[in-house]
């Protein structure tokens, strides 16, 4: 008896040794988690000096397991320090990376078929083709899961990139990457004989109308490719390798010797779908350059980029290693006398965020501290000797004016009157929530000079407003580029003329004050409400404005991020001894429709 039950406790124990090993075996589903997909990046340099600090400062912070990236990198017939750089960032990070296979020449610095820096001639197509088809190649011998084909002009700002495009687990797709103009790194069609056709749905895409991931004939720039496709080695940059493929079917390929559109065409004909996702605010592109543009004109462009980053992400980013390649433009005030920025000393952010901007743009600007509403009271308006004009109402709020309007009013009439203190025969009158166009300077340039050639003198013109009708603006003889103002809103920027501020100020506004807005319009004669209108005299200011624009607001009402210092303020209680009958008209009655007011008027016709 004693022997048998000796014999069940070892049977127990040795159960219960088995099953606490089998459980100590067992994982949790978070020690269970997959590494990241192995991908190799192929970057492809030649001339990118002026972009590579900040492609490689936001390629660097990718969100994405740095052991789990191979890097494939090729540069050569560079005319400017794109060597430097790419040393410089790899000294820093080479070692981070699961490998890195670097290769570069340093001469010749152009191939003999080659007109300029950027020409794309067959040698040159060639070429990259070659490199493109070994990079290929080297993705399937280190088995990895992914390749990335990634240009050195497209600026990933969203951390996730690489790591939502895995998730995915598409054959082939792309971010879309947003430019100045309706450029991006996808054709929404391809005709028959292999040009770029524009669908509405790219529209709808490029505008994030429609949202997602969407099969597309062409993607270029950023492309990922998954490397376990069953019809990987139909894929192909290479006119002769696809011809070779398709005689199987007895078809041919007629295309170009273009790699992005041989690759596009294998990838149709293997019935590899392509896919471009918009699904986040991957980061930017620059258009490509023209045949006779230089490298000048390739700054610009990025530092258009480089403007729309500031605007939408409030700053760029820049890692250490890159610091000392960025080089601002040396700073001027164009062909002003002074360049003035309004801005609320309590608004440090928009403050900085403009700096920014002037620092990309080069632009030496005075900054001009605004009168702040919320520390006005009546007590104040009375010692400024300020009354309002009898009657006035805002035409869509129905109101009198609020303190932020006043502020905002003082704010340019203290400019106007430092212009005549100062004697500033032109200058330039910026709001702090601006939006630089592209080519922001050139396009300076040309509206100044038009204005100049054109043999008749204003007194303002604007760069940027609220048109609120374009029927009665016809364009200013032996100009392309500006028109004579119809009823305008904002003051988002504009020239003014010593003697444009001598006709504002001799009119002594402030005892029959309006806003701004509302008094420029009436001091050019192109006021809908001739009863304000009659309360000024001569209303004889020359107002041009650009067209189209190149300055716009920040923020339009309604959408995140929009503030303001004037709606959003109190309005004014009329006391008897400031001014008198001021009539609140019923809300129906206002000069403008909500839908009106709240349109944005840009000139595309141009």
């Amino acid at each position: 008896m004693k022997m048998k039950a000796i014999i069940f406790i070892i049977i127990l124990s040795t159960i219960c040794a088995i099953n606490k090993f089998l459980v100590s075996g067992l994982h949790t589903e978070s020690e269970l988690e997959k590494k990241e997909a192995t991908v190799l990046v192929v970057i492809l340099i030649r001339n990118k000096a002026h972009i590579l600090p900040y492609f490689f400062s936001y390629f660097e912070n990718l969100n994405y397991p740095k052991d789990r990236i191979s890097l494939w990198i090729r540069s050569d017939h560079n005319e400017d320090n794109s060597l430097q750089v790419i040393d410089a960032w790899l000294n820093t990070t080479r070692d981070l990376y699961h490998s890195v296979d670097y290769q570069f020449s340093v001469q010749p610095k152009r191939r003999k078929s080659e007109s300029t820096f950027h020409s794309w001639t067959n040698e040159r197509f060639n070429d990259v083709i070659r490199l493109k088809e070994e990079a290929l190649y080297k993705a399937k011998v280190i088995w990895a899961d992914y390749t990335f084909f990634l240009d050195a002009d497209a600026i990933l700002t969203e951390p996730n990139t690489l790591k939502y495009l895995t998730s995915l687990k598409l054959p082939i797709v792309a971010p879309m990457l947003q430019s100045e103009s309706l450029y991006t790194n996808f054709w929404g069609g391809m005709s028959p004989n292999y040009y770029y056709v524009r669908t509405e749905e790219y529209k709808d895409i490029i505008k994030h109308e429609k949202i997602g991931e969407f099969k597309v004939p062409m993607i270029h720039s950023a492309v990922l490719i998954d490397m376990n496709l069953a019809k990987i080695s139909s894929l192909t940059f290479n006119k002769p390798r696809l011809n070779d493929m398709l005689k199987k079917s007895h078809q041919e390929y007629h295309g170009p010797n273009d790699d992005i559109i041989t690759f596009a065409v294998s990838s149709n004909l293997s019935h590899i779908p392509m896919y471009i996702s918009n699904k986040l605010e991957f980061g930017y592109i620059t258009v490509p350059l023209d045949g006779d543009e230089t490298f000048d004109k390739d700054k610009e462009k990025v530092t258009d980029i480089l403007l729309a980053i500031v605007n939408d992400m409030d700053d760029v980013n820049i890692v250490e290693s890159m610091r000392q390649f960025i080089d601002f433009p040396k700073k001027d005030r164009l062909m002003f006398s002074k360049i003035f920025m309004i801005n609320l000393v309590r608004r440090v952010e928009r403050r900085q965020k403009m700096e920014k901007n002037f620092d990309l743009l080069g632009l030496d600007v005075e900054h001009f501290a605004a009168v702040d509403g919320q520390t006005m009271n009546e007590e104040w308006i009375k010692q400024q000797g300020i009354e309002f004009m009898p009657g006035f109402v805002d035409p869509y709020h129905a109101r009198p004016m609020t303190y932020g309007e006043i502020g905002c009013f003082m704010s340019h009439y203290y400019l106007w009157k430092k212009m005549l203190d100062e004697k500033l025969d032109l200058v330039l009158i910026l709001e702090d929530d601006v939006k630089f166009e592209p080519y922001f300077r050139t396009r300076v340039h040309q509206l100044m000079e038009q204005a100049k050639n054109s043999g008749k003198q204003f007194d303002l013109l604007y760069f940027g407003r609220k048109a609120l009708s374009h029927s009665d603006e016809k364009y200013v003889d032996g100009t392309r580029n500006l028109v004579e103002v119809g009823y305008t809103y904002w003051t988002l920027g504009y020239v003014l003329t010593l003697e444009g501020a001598r006709k504002l100020l001799a009119q002594n506004p402030i005892k029959k004050m309006v806003p701004v807005d509302e008094y420029l319009p009436i001091m050019f004669d192109n006021h809908p409400k001739e009863e304000y209108k009659l309360e000024f005299h001569p209303r004889n200011l020359v107002a041009w404005s650009a067209a189209p624009l190149i300055l716009f607001p920040t923020h339009y009402t309604g959408e995140e991020g929009y503030i303001s210092d004037t709606e959003q303020s109190k309005v004014i209680k009329l006391d008897e001894k400031i001014r008198t009958e001021t009539k609140i008209l019923p809300e129906t009655n206002s000069m403008f429709t909500h839908q009106e007011l709240s349109t944005e008027n840009k000139r595309t016709e141009l």
